[in-house]
């Protein structure tokens, strides 16, 4: 994964649809420079989760997604064993006969009867090179997997007790990703490069818009945008991320419409919005309260 310049690694994640500016492209870079895990916090859908994505398509990398939840523990991240087999395994030697249980105790622990989950997959040799290991909303899971993660990552080994510990011929490129729903502990940061991906400016949301949904015409790209911006200047429940405007825009274009208008809003907030009293909130004259404030912010950035 060798990168020469910071520009190198910006033009690479544009090749494959994502824009970002040169402060997160300056952390991705000395993240595959140095080896380091990389850890992103920010609002739900401003495309952390896409930049791991984007890193395995532009290397040719087996991106391998590690989705958190309340209650994950280290069993289901790193492997389990193949339960149903193993007891056929027992009853075809029981039905045989003169079984060694020492042997059959060899076999069912073997890697026959293992089941390997994403962390256990990161750390086999893979003839592509390393994969690109995402750890996805890691803020969904509890201090003791914080814990076992802190370790894992450290040396890029686990140990299954049966068989002894698995190494990593080559460190995967670790994402790891939080909404911030609660603090993640500071002795996992301290083990990642960290940057908090903020929402885009009108100018570079135009751009994502331009690349995720080139059908869209310019202007009817900046009026979308433009009123998603003015939309997260309100009061919401949830304010809408970069994947919310480019669903918007593709259910815009599956509508043939050609600009904005509040009746258009009105019939697609549910692309955007995703809570109901959010809704409530743009509908009758809000929707063109916000797309007029949307067009003459338009307006003056075209005098």
């Amino acid at each position: 994964m060798q990168v020469q310049s910071i520009d190198q690694v910006q033009a690479m994640l544009t090749q494959q649809g994502y824009v970002c500016g040169r402060d997160l492209a300056t952390v991705v870079f000395l993240s595959l420079r140095l080896g380091r895990p990389l850890f992103l916090e920010g609002e739900a859908g401003v495309g952390k989760t896409e930049i791991a994505k984007a890193l395995a398509a532009a290397f040719g990398r087996r991106l391998i997604r590690l989705q958190c939840y309340e209650g994950l523990d280290a069993s289901s991240a790193v492997y389990e064993w193949n339960f149903a087999a193993q007891m056929v395994a027992i009853r075809t030697a029981e039905a045989a006969g003169g079984a060694d249980r020492a042997a059959l105790q060899a076999e069912l622990f073997s890697e026959e009867f293992l089941i390997s989950r994403p962390l256990l997959e990161a750390m086999r040799p893979d003839e592509n090179g390393p994969p690109v290991l995402l750890i996805d909303e890691l803020d969904r899971t509890d201090e003791p997997f914080e814990a076992f993660l802190l370790e894992a990552l450290s040396d890029f080994q686990v140990t299954i007790p049966e068989l002894g510990t698995i190494k990593a011929p080559e460190p995967p490129l670790v994402v790891l990703t939080s909404n911030r729903t609660r603090e993640v502990h500071d002795a996992l940061k301290r083990r990642c490069l960290y940057h908090w991906v903020d929402y885009p400016n009108f100018a570079r949301e135009v751009e994502i818009l331009k690349a995720r949904a080139p059908q869209a015409s310019a202007q009817l790209s900046r009026e979308i945008v433009a009123f998603v911006q003015a939309l997260r200047t309100e009061d919401l429940f949830k304010k809408p991320g970069v994947a919310e405007t480019i669903d918007w825009a593709n259910c815009l274009l599956a509508l043939d419409v050609i600009d904005l208008s509040p009746e258009v809003i009105s019939d697609t907030l549910g692309a955007i919005l995703k809570y109901q009293d959010d809704i409530a909130k743009l509908q009758g004259s809000e929707a063109k309260r916000l797309l007029d404030q949307a067009r003459a912010g338009l307006d003056q950035d075209s005098a």
